[in-house]
């Protein structure tokens, strides 16, 4: 092999190291990049969809909704990260305490707060609390719904919420204790929440939804089924545009700051 031939060899032997590096550091960028999103994703946000009616009209069957995850601080926490505790008011992402389930309420008692509901009026630590989130849909009045927690529980109660009745009911009112909030759906009348499930415990808190990125109307027979049924996925795929709610797309969520 002629000497112009081996350095014409030697050349395109670099050329193609130097690119394979390019290509192999071009792959390690993206697979670095994309672990960091992964983790962001499931410890930072966290995707959900509204699929029962006891957040009306906050909040309505169908709304996809991204989940801040670090908004509230951990127990022993540091205080480098912008933590803060939940709020009266803040509407918080949880898992149930009596199933397996993620649900969507009010924050409306905090530790130390006194609760009563009269005829259906919100009355915190002895002062009435205007609601203007809250709606009410049956004009009928339900005692233990209403009138809680003075008037006799259902029979059937969750034996949670008969526990929290038993032990933290004091002069007619309910006082939440250390480590649990009590949490209400703005549908008042459509709402399992802490009148039958109990006092959530704070370590049962996700995290509270700050964006509706896209809001379908759907069912909730569709949406509280796990695997998406192919008539769901069919609907959407034809009906994408006409079932979207387009003025809800990127809506803010706000809490409704509530003063005892």
């Amino acid at each position: 092999m002629e000497s112009t031939d081996i350095s014409a060899f030697r050349r395109f032997s670099t050329r193609f190291a130097d690119l394979r590096n390019v290509r192999r550091g071009f792959v390690a960028d993206w697979v670095v990049t994309l672990v960091l999103l992964l983790f962001g994703w499931s410890t930072l946000l966290q995707a959900y969809v509204i699929p029962s009616p006891s957040m009306q009209n906050s909040l309505l069957i169908g709304d996809h909704l991204l989940v801040d995850r670090l908004v509230y601080a951990p127990s022993g926490s540091s205080h480098l990260l912008p933590y803060r505790d939940v709020r009266r008011g803040d509407i918080i992402v949880f898992q149930s305490p009596v199933e397996p389930l993620t649900l969507v309420k009010r924050a409306i008692g905090i530790p130390g707060d006194h609760i009563r509901l009269v005829n259906k009026q919100l009355v915190l630590n002895g002062k009435m609390v205007s609601e203007p989130y809250a709606l009410h849909i049956d004009p009928r009045m339900d005692p233990y719904r209403d009138n809680f927690p003075s008037a006799d529980p259902p029979g059937g109660l969750n034996p949670r919420a008969a526990d929290m009745l038993a032990q933290y009911v004091v002069n007619g009112e309910l006082v939440v204790p250390p480590g649990f909030l009590f949490a209400m759906g703005d549908n008042r009348e459509d709402s399992n929440d802490s009148r039958y499930i109990g006092l959530i415990p704070r370590e049962n808190i996700i995290g509270t939804p700050f964006l509706i990125y896209w809001s379908y109307e759907a069912s909730t027979e569709d949406l509280s089924n796990p695997n998406i049924g192919f008539d769901h996925v069919v609907d959407m795929v034809t009906h994408f545009f006409t079932k979207t709610r387009w003025p809800r797309a990127f809506h803010l969520i706000r809490g409704y700051p509530l003063h005892s």
